[in-house]
């Protein structure tokens, strides 16, 4: 009789063992399919060229992209322009209106400008001024390797630019905003002298 009570018991052991076993494969296999399916935010920017693409990397710059999708969500960049072109160099938007009334914006958000993290051709920065903590919400695509853009030190100097993103789709576009021809709107320089307006930027 004790002997059947001993097997039982085992029994019953082992069944709650593999059972557990199964939920934890289980529970696994959805943590891994919800972190496979998970994707970094996508960014269509509509402009008065074609449009472009852009995923952002929230891994490697958080509060810059929090706060750019900020700036998103509210429609600020809607019917801005691309201010400032260079060919060679980068396009730069997001902060004035056609007329070249700059909007006002919401309080500059921290540099996390990363020595690992370059400016390359195609990836999206936050302009600023030269102050490395100044960026609120205006931003540029480069359009070439920008070198002397990047995170070197802690210096004002040397801390450079923050890169949140990257063009994934049309930068075919970038060049042609790029070679838009340019003029000089009172105190700004390399205005494209037909606006290149941000028509819309959404979430994808």
């Amino acid at each position: 009789m004790l002997r059947t009570r001993l097997r039982i018991t085992a029994i019953a052991v082992v069944a709650i063992l593999l059972v557990g076993v199964v939920l934890n494969a289980a529970n696994l296999k959805e943590i891994f399919v919800n972190n496979t399916e998970q994707t970094n935010p996508v960014v269509v920017i509509e402009t008065s060229k074609e449009t472009i693409v852009a995923e952002l990397w929230p891994e490697l710059s958080p509060k810059t992209v929090e706060n750019f999708l900020a700036y998103v969500d509210s429609g600020f960049f809607d019917g801005t322009i691309f201010h400032r072109v260079m060919p060679g160099f980068m396009i730069q938007g997001g902060g004035f209106m056609p007329d070249m009334r700059q909007k006002p914006t919401n309080p500059p958000v921290v540099n996390e400008a990363r020595a690992d993290v370059g400016n390359d051709r195609g990836t999206l920065a936050m302009a600023r001024t030269n102050d490395p903590n100044s960026a609120t919400a205006q931003f540029f695509i480069n359009h070439a390797d920008n070198d002397a853009l990047n995170h070197r030190d802690d210096s004002v100097q040397g801390f450079g630019y923050c890169v949140f993103g990257k063009v994934i789709e049309g930068m075919d576009v970038v060049d042609e905003i790029a070679g838009t021809r340019t003029t000089t709107a009172g105190p700004h320089q390399n205005v494209p002298a037909e606006a290149v307006e941000i028509v819309r930027v959404s979430r994808r």
